[in-house]
């Protein structure tokens, strides 16, 4: 039974839940630590499985259309918010962490799937001896979920109490005042709810109805063709509502660096390919190579193995930055249940309530058999090769695991494609060294890849799930339970989202499929495994290039990930960053009071979030009345007879700016007292 003091809880955060403990000072949750709470429920355990169900549909199609997953904490937690608030839910706030928690594993699980599970279905275009079915995806996604999960636990206690206030966890940081903010009503829902119907509409014109063109090019105008042709010289802006919400989010600094590695590729480096060979044709009397090629060959045979190399590198840069949590993570799970300041006699309050050791050990090896039976049966290898392939998926996964942890803590990314690309490689060559090559080592490479990706993204992702149970005042053994059933589920949906949008879209450009979906990662993991396993080698020296210029990127002190993400990501994806990360920076430095910048800019994240979702939900409608009607024009309105022309392009600006003005418009009706 609850007791009138837990009806009554605080609507705020402790004055020290940002700030550094002082010597024998302790943080004190908003739920009395003393006392039970309402946190698992019928309602908060089968709300978090629906926002999991729904959020990783929407996450599949984000991370496959554009390489980005967005985070769905955010917008979990304003619906969580909103629906306690609109059935008058008591003691709502513990119920809301567990909807966040659970609903929050479809993000993490998609981003693990979309990063490497596609590579299978590019590579099957080539070698059709490699199938791919709904279980390969399933088993990869679920294990590796487990792994990032139980590999976080025992460094739970380091990350998120004994280094309070020294990690600015940013997004933990933004979903916990949400929830905070829903003690007061959840009226942001509605808003939430009006840009997910506008940004999802918005996308859907273009991609489904085709009202105007995705894409504007600098092609439209004779000049912009004679630089496009003469000197592989082209611009791209995409005016998708989910890519210029991510410049938003992730703010103007972060949208410049990815965007000036995506204009080294596009501006320097392919013109610089095309004038080489110009120079060789010159000397030699022969015929430039590259002149029959378009901007968009060059970059893909050429350009985008030094932006892989360049990710590749960044992810070293990371784990050599991270070595001492690593380290120190390492000591203190070692150390067993004690914590600082914990002698072995006492019992943990409830709020540092962990699921036990043995329960952990036990589960991650029974984990660790499955993936052996999963790699003997479902990928088809022998004895050794199945047995160094657990080996390296164990180390890679928990060396791995506290650097992505860390990742987030300090700056809310997520450094998994980075490091899984790694992963590739080394696993390409450890297989090789077994005897395990051609197709069925690229069907196990990129098995093995998607298991540790997916392991690296849930250690991310839920890191930040145990922070704002740690400031809110949760169970976190509670919250450690219940995130294996939103994995469960999770992996079920990511599993029949690919095999939808594989039927409706496709990874490959064929006669079926003339616009498949990008994949951005997916296909930077089919291109390095590729040659690794067909014994035709990678091209070290351009890989080499990118490493070294994620060196000389990260001297400058400047994110080596970021840029290099930029690099390798096609063009037309990166340039609206600028736009949402110019807008950030407008909106908070607009007016001299400083309260009012910030509750417009609580505002347009909460757009964005929303365009974010809509944007990506009505994608997934799309593509499933594509896969039902089996026909990729099922409601194409065929308004241009180039879809991609001058007009179609011209009506995109137009329509792109009108959305621009509707985002500052709803942003600028922000009140202080909001």
């Amino acid at each position: 039974m609850q007791s009138n003091q837990d009806d009554k809880q605080p609507v705020s955060l402790p004055e020290n839940a940002y700030l550094e403990l002082k010597e024998g000072e302790e943080y004190k949750p908003v739920l009395p630590v003393d006392k039970a709470i309402k946190e698992i429920t019928p309602w908060s355990v089968g709300m978090g499985l629906l926002m999991a169900v729904i959020f990783s549909a929407a996450a599949a199609y984000s991370g496959l259309k554009i390489g980005q997953v967005f985070e769905a904490a955010i917008p979990i937690s304003i619906i969580a918010v909103g629906a306690s608030a609109a059935l008058r839910k008591k003691n709502a706030l513990g119920q809301n962490v567990i909807i966040q928690s659970i609903g929050a594993s479809s993000g993490v699980i998609v981003a693990g799937a979309v990063f490497t599970i596609p590579g299978l279905y590019i590579l099957q275009a080539k070698y059709p001896e490699i199938q791919v079915n709904f279980w390969q995806i399933f088993f990869s996604s679920l294990f590796g979920g487990f792994l990032g999960i139980l590999f976080l636990i025992p460094f739970r206690k380091y990350f998120v109490k004994d280094m309070h206030g020294k990690l600015p966890f940013p997004e933990a940081t933004a979903t916990t005042e949400i929830l905070m903010t829903g003690e007061k009503g959840g009226n942001q829902a509605k808003l939430l709810v009006t840009s997910g119907l506008i940004g999802g509409l918005f996308d859907f014109c273009f991609s489904a109805f085709r009202l105007w063109s995705e894409e504007i090019s600098t092609r439209i105008i004779p000049a912009g063709e004679m630089l496009a042709e003469r000197f592989k010289m082209v611009l791209k802006f995409n005016v998708s509502a989910l890519i210029f919400s991510f410049g938003y989010l992730v703010g103007l600094r972060f949208a410049l660096i990815i965007t000036v590695g995506s204009l080294l590729s596009w501006l320097v480096f392919i013109p610089l390919v095309n004038e080489i060979g110009a120079l060789s044709a010159a000397a030699s009397g022969g015929i430039n190579p590259f002149a029959a090629m378009s901007a968009e060959e060059i970059f893909a045979a050429y350009v985008r193995p030094i932006g892989i190399g360049a990710i590749a590198m960044a992810g070293i840069i990371g784990i050599i930055k991270s070595a001492g949590v690593i380290g120190s993570a390492f000591k203190l799970a070692a150390g067993g249940k004690k914590s600082v300041g914990q002698t072995a006699e006492e019992k943990p309050k409830r709020t540092q309530r962990d699921l036990k050791m043995s329960f952990v050990t036990l589960f991650l090896f029974l984990t660790l058999i499955a993936v052996f039976i999963f790699l003997l049966i479902g990928v088809k290898v022998t004895l050794v090769q199945a047995i160094v392939a657990l080996l390296a998926i164990t180390i890679i996964s928990f060396l791995f695991t506290t650097v992505a942890a860390n990742a987030i803590a300090i700056v809310g990314t997520n450094p998994v494609s980075g490091m899984t690309l790694m992963t590739l490689i080394l696993s390409s060559v450890i297989l090789v060294a077994v005897g395990l090559s051609g197709w069925q080592g690229m069907v196990s490479g990129l098995i093995i890849g998607g298991i540790v990706c997916t392991a690296l993204s849930m250690a991310g992702g839920f890191v930040t799930d145990l922070k704002v149970g740690y400031w809110i005042g949760t169970t976190p053994a509670k919250q450690e339970s219940f995130k294996f059933l939103g994995t469960l589920v999770s992996a079920a949906t990511v599993g029949a989202v690919i095999f939808i949008l594989n039927e409706a879209y496709g990874f490959v450009a064929t006669e079926t499929h003339t616009n498949p979906m990008v994949a951005p990662q997916a296909n930077a993991m089919a291109a390095i495994i590729e040659p690794l396993m067909s014994g035709s080698g990678v091209s070290w020296m351009l890989l080499g290039i990118g490493a070294v210029i994620s060196i000389l990127i990260n001297w400058l002190n400047i994110s080596p990930l970021a840029f290099a993400l930029g690099m390798f990501i096609p063009l037309p994806l990166n340039t609206p960053l600028v736009v949402g990360g110019l807008l950030n920076h407008w909106i908070n430095k607009r007016s001299k009071d400083k309260e009012l910048n910030n509750a417009r800019h609580q505002r347009a994240i909460l757009i964005a979030s929303g365009f974010i979702a809509g944007a990506a939900l009505f994608g997934v409608v799309g593509a499933l009345i594509i896969f039902l009607s089996d026909n990729p024009n099922a409601v194409n309105l065929n308004v241009w007879q180039d879809p991609h022309g001058t007009g179609a392009q011209v009506t995109a600006l137009v329509a792109f700016i009108a959305l621009i003005g509707y985002f500052v418009w709803e942003a600028m009706r922000a009140k202080k007292e909001d």
